[in-house]
């Protein structure tokens, strides 16, 4: 079933019967709207039917283009560089990270049941949201973007699936590539698949990738806890 919550605000997409055991939280690049992540929300219910998905619609029109059109962001780029990318990003955060502790409340689910998708600049505020707040979503899934800054820590206990396009040349995948490898040696939970042929966009292929990773990757904590159990009953730990 589907719910549109407001008119452009948000798309909703509610299990057909029951209460939902999952919520993805989807948030879309800049100059777009609610509606661009419609595909993902489409393969996270085909794989995830018990789920409620959220597409979000960012809280500012979009400024960077005069007379932008019906797009929104999440943040003005007008102007952004390298300095001040960090701080727009900051402050648009606190509001993101009510609205997900408050979607997590209605939906009645624990932070590790829930998980953020985004796109672009979507990607973008995904990323900077687990560095900036702990226990706020279990899993990220981030297309095609890019993080603010170098991180300095990795978000605790949070799988981050990069997935990215090798012909992006709005926010190159080497970047990306370099975040990977700067989280992975600082522990985090993180894969990254870089599909060639891609550019900057929410391709299937990508869309595809994603659903395969949240099958199949199984995030730390889980091999911690299954380890703690087979010791406490004396068995031998899973191989990781």
């Amino acid at each position: 079933m589907i719910q549109d919550a407001s008119p452009i605000d948000t798309l909703i997409w509610l299990p057909n019967a029951g209460k939902p055991d999952l919520l993805f939280v989807l948030l879309h690049g800049a100059g777009a709207d609610a509606e661009q992540m419609r595909p993902l929300a489409e393969a996270l219910r085909a794989q995830y039917p018990q789920a409620a998905v959220v597409s979000l619609n960012g809280p500012q029109a979009f400024d960077a283009i005069p007379g932008g059109g019906s797009g929104q962001q999440w943040y003005s780029l007008r102007g952004a560089n390298d300095d001040n990318h960090g701080e727009r990003v900051a402050e648009a955060l606190p509001g993101l990270i009510q609205e997900l502790r408050r979607l997590a409340t209605q939906f009645d689910l624990a932070w590790e049941r829930v998980a953020l998708g985004g796109f672009s600049q979507g990607a973008v505020m995904a990323l900077e949201a687990v560095q900036a707040e702990v226990q706020l979503v279990g899993r990220v899934l981030a297309f095609s973007g890019a993080y603010a800054g170098s991180p300095d820590h990795a978000p605790f206990e949070v799988c981050v699936h990069l997935l990215h396009g090798m012909k992006d040349v709005v926010l190159p995948y080497q970047d990306q590539v370099d975040a990977a490898r700067r989280l992975v040696s600082l522990g985090g939970d993180v894969t990254a698949d870089i599909l060639p042929g891609i550019g900057h966009e929410l391709h299937p292929a990508l869309i595809e990738k994603a659903m395969e990773q949240l099958r199949t990757f199984v995030p730390a904590r889980l091999w911690r806890a299954a380890v703690q159990a087979a010791e406490e009953q004396g068995l031998k730990p899973p191989l990781h």
